[in-house]
């Protein structure tokens, strides 16, 4: 091994003129590495400044797994990189030491194996490092603390103002039928539907409130005063009024009279739908049938059926479904479930304007987020890990369900409200900046 080099370097003076050229002894000494105490062979420089041999590196992090520099101890950040300039330096001065290094560690298994450990540790911390900070390395990207700090704000005030509003209101899904008013025998109606005002007249004028409404039969819609001569129309109206006696209340029709209804069960579906919408449509088809599942599979997968023009009356028609509605649903199960909850919130535009357009963008984001998943395994070579991770989550997402049935009681409603419209109105903003971090890294690596 050669001990030292001459190296012949011109100086200039401080006007730029060549000076006489003089002769250096550089010594090997001078680069080598503080672990093994030999020349340094790919030097990896650390955040303290110390460099050391990447092999080195690589068996140091594997027997302590310890993030820090072997010879100060300090913690270094990120993922440590050769120092290409001083490696390229060392290799020109150096090649026959170089090449006599390189030439002993390839033949250590153990040298190999902890590089490769080592190497993969790095490829998992840059999967994982957010992109946020190659953007702003001062950190606050799209979803900066200030905006946090508003959104939560706000947040607390819809909980407010909701449950206060809850508490007030006096929603007909609580109240019984015979109760009701003429008043609120119009409100009712005009939930069915925009055609109704072609009736709400008529109710008004007779002054039909609820114990006058459940006397009420297909005869008399027909006829005067009512005038309801669409067949289809005075079968929606009957079909909804079948319910009201059965239930002896009116039942939930929209998103908002379903939270009151069932506050427990739509903040859990809220959540659940979300981040496991396969099990949760699984659910539903096991658990919750009639209610919510064969309304919803009806809703995005429709028989074309001319007699039923309006929304409800197809809700209401809840037959077994078709094989055709079967493949279809099955096949967007499997592929999008994120587009089977945006398309039930499309058909619900007209009732809920601006919430069924916050769920249709969020879905978006989160089949973006899900393919993003599934890429980074692909890229990864993971894909054969994908029955394991299901199972953990399938596991994970069963505890946390039994831990919420087992301490629902005692969270209070107000909670639950704020914890509702966050998931509800704030997890697209959350979303937006996960998307963006997810294309970034998508980029980085590719390029």
């Amino acid at each position: 091994m050669e001990g030292s080099v001459t190296v012949d370097a011109e100086q200039l003076d401080s006007k730029g003129a060549a000076a006489p050229g003089i002769s250096r002894q550089i010594s090997v000494s001078v680069f080598s590495c503080h672990c093994c105490y030999d020349i340094l062979v790919n030097p990896t420089t650390l955040n303290c400044g110390h460099s050391f041999c990447r092999h080195c590196l690589a068996l140091w992090w594997t027997s302590s797994k310890k993030t820090e520099c072997p010879e100060c101890r300090e913690k270094w950040e990120g993922f440590p990189k050769v120092n290409i300039l001083l490696r390229d330096a060392i290799e020109k001065l150096f090649p026959d030491a170089i090449e006599q290094r390189k030439g002993d560690i390839q033949q250590n298994s153990d040298v190999s194996l902890s590089l490769a450990a080592f190497q993969k540790y790095g490829s998992d911390q840059s999967s994982a490092a957010p992109s946020v900070a190659r953007v702003n390395p001062r950190g606050g990207g799209f979803f900066s603390g200030v905006l946090t700090a508003l959104t939560c704000v706000a947040v607390v005030l819809l909980g407010y103002h909701w449950s206060s509003r809850e508490l007030e209101d006096d929603l007909l899904v609580h109240k019984p039928v015979a109760k009701w008013t003429a008043e609120e025998v119009i409100r009712w109606l005009g939930q069915l539907g925009p055609w109704t005002a072609l009736y709400k007249e008529h109710f008004l004028l007779e002054r039909v409130n609820g114990r006058l409404l459940v006397t009420l039969t297909e005869e008399d819609f027909a006829k005067a005063p009512y005038h309801i001569e669409n067949g289809s129309h005075r079968k929606a109206i009957l079909m909804e009024l079948e319910r009201v006696k059965t239930l002896g209340v009116k039942p939930p029709q929209n998103l908002w009279e379903y939270k009151a209804v069932h506050p427990g069960k739509s903040l859990l579906l809220l959540y659940a739908l979300k981040s496991s919408p396969r099990l949760t449509l699984l659910y539903l088809y096991l658990f919750d049938y009639n209610d919510v599942f064969l309304p919803f599979i009806h809703t995005i997968c429709p028989v074309q059926d001319e007699e039923l023009e309006d929304l409800l009356a197809r809700l209401l028609d809840l037959k077994a479904p078709a094989w055709k509605q079967w493949r279809e649903f099955l096949l967007k199960y499997s592929l999008l479930p994120y587009q089977l909850i945006a398309e039930f919130a499309w058909d619900w535009l007209e009732v809920h304007y601006w919430t069924s357009r916050f769920i249709i963008v969020n879905a978006m984001l989160l089949s973006v987020l899900e393919l993003c998943s599934l890429w980074a395994l692909w890229s990864r070579r993971e894909l054969k890990t994908i029955p394991r991770r299901m199972w953990s989550h399938f596991w994970k997402v069963s505890t946390q369900g039994l831990l919420v049935a087992i301490f629902w009681p005692l969270i209070p409603q107000f909670i639950c409200n704020c914890l509702f419209y966050w998931a509800l109105y704030f997890n697209p903003i959350i979303n937006i900046d996960l998307v963006v971090k997810e294309v970034r890294r998508l980029e980085t690596q590719v390029l």
